[in-house]
């Protein structure tokens, strides 16, 4: 079990017949149990779902919240810093490492999606997967049904336009729209809403 995991980890390519192992058959069913009962738990309680993010996310930071629907693969794989929001429809397939940082917006309908598949049909067949971790910085803003890919990096500060699919990473504080999604332009002083 272990030995698939860190292979995944370590962006290998793990058979499916390896990884169907009963170790991570249960891992998984453990992570939709709790995906389960987190979404069919009252928003009003807010402390019981804080603490249902904190068992199940390898890291769950102070003043976060995750609005239901929400799905994962694992969990543990997925650090969420500090006064992080995720819109509902928030999915993560964490086979891979996600590190989400602090101050970070997520829209609705978003996906985060660390595993891929062979792109020959026989080796698919087989269910060759490979994973990478997704890393997004400080500050970000990701708007409404933004697809991440694996192995991508968001940069602090950056925001990534409505409807995007990011197959690359984006610097720092740049404005990023598309699919595939580019860097149109740097985030400046210009940008600054003035509230007179």
């Amino acid at each position: 079990m272990d030995e698939i995991l860190d292979m995944l980890h370590a962006g290998k390519w793990v058979s499916a017949a390896a990884a169907d192992s009963p170790e991570i058959s249960d891992m998984l069913t453990r992570c939709a149990d709790a995906c389960f009962d987190i979404n069919n738990m009252r928003p009003s309680r807010k402390e019981e779902r804080r603490q249902a993010f904190q068992k199940l996310l390898g890291k769950f930071g102070k003043d976060s919240v995750i609005h239901s629907p929400f799905r994962c693969d694992f969990g543990f794989n997925i650090r969420i810093g500090d006064h992080f929001v995720g819109n509902f429809n928030l999915s993560i397939l964490d086979e891979a490492e996600v590190t989400i940082g602090d101050n970070v917006m997520i829209g609705p309908n978003c996906s985060l999606i660390t595993i891929t598949h062979a792109l020959q049909e026989d080796q698919r067949q087989e269910g060759l997967m490979a994973a990478r971790p997704i890393k997004i910085g400080n500050h970000a803003w990701i708007a409404a049904n933004v697809v991440i890919l694996p192995g991508v990096e968001i940069g602090e500060g950056a925001v990534i336009g409505a409807g995007s699919v990011v197959t690359k990473s984006i610097p720092p504080r740049m404005l990023a729209v598309g699919n595939p999604c580019r860097p149109i332009r740097p985030i400046t002083d210009e940008d600054r809403i003035c509230l007179k």
